[in-house]
């Protein structure tokens, strides 16, 4: 069932969608050769407890860490760990917050150092994907058109969309329905409505869409070993258009 949240509930999302998309700019700017991805990880706790807001993914389906750190070719959920950051590295990190009753979530890629042109190409192409996603994001509109838009944009520009995870509805639970795929077909799906809250996320990869779980049980890489990159934002469906919660003003 979708749950519709009323504009107090969307602005209670939009406080701890505020200070994922805060978390995310300070780790951002750390991102650098040399430093692990554990040490951003540990960060990522400390400024959450900071905020006096609870990191989302610590603890979820037993997941031990507060960031997702996918480097190079992993698509999603990348472990932290003591894997020292290189240049030419590129750095995906999703993140997630509790805070007030209602999960924020948002995701960048990012290079580390110097990256080579076809990474800045990969990592352009998804964010734009993601924008041209959200712009789809409106009452009236159906879940096809978000999912074909991306779709749409990624293809043109050579690359793919991951089927294996999607996007996800997001409120007081930090996942909700409905599912978002990143691939589909305008004018198909369900019918989108003011009060949906949506965390719209294409995985896209340089080369197939096909990927694998490693024995971890988290780590999702791609099945060549190509490049993968992630963007997310928390999106409010508002009689005025899309609203990116997790959006720094």
């Amino acid at each position: 069932m979708v749950i519709l949240k009323r504009p107090e509930e969307i602005e209670k999302m939009r406080a701890s969608n505020r200070i994922v998309a805060v978390i995310l700019n300070e780790l951002k700017a750390r991102v650098k050769p040399r430093i692990t991805t554990g040490e951003l990880d540990r960060y990522s706790e400390e400024l959450a407890k900071n905020k006096k807001a609870s990191p989302a993914f610590k603890g979820y389906r037993g997941y031990p860490f507060s960031l997702c750190a996918s480097v190079n070719c992993v698509v999603v959920h990348g472990m932290p760990s003591e894997q020292v950051l290189v240049d030419g590295d590129i750095l995906s990190m999703d993140f997630g917050i509790y805070y007030g009753g209602y999960y924020g979530d948002a995701a960048i890629t990012v290079p580390v150092g110097k990256v080579s042109a076809d990474a800045i190409k990969l990592m352009r192409c998804t964010e734009e994907a993601l924008y041209r996603a959200i712009e789809q994001a409106v009452p009236g509109n159906r879940l096809g058109d978000v999912s074909a838009a991306c779709q749409e944009k990624v293809e043109a520009s050579g690359y793919s969309v991951v089927r294996d995870y999607v996007g996800h509805g997001i409120g007081r639970q930090l996942h909700e329905e409905p599912q978002v795929p990143n691939y589909g077909t305008r004018g198909r799906g369900l019918k989108l409505k003011a009060g949906m809250v949506l965390a719209i996320e294409p995985m896209v990869n340089q080369g197939t869409h096909k990927v694998k779980l490693l024995q971890d049980g988290w780590t999702v890489v791609t099945e060549d070993g190509a490049l993968s990159a992630h963007f997310e934002h928390t999106v409010a469906i508002t009689e005025k258009g899309p609203d990116i919660l997790s959006q720094l003003q």
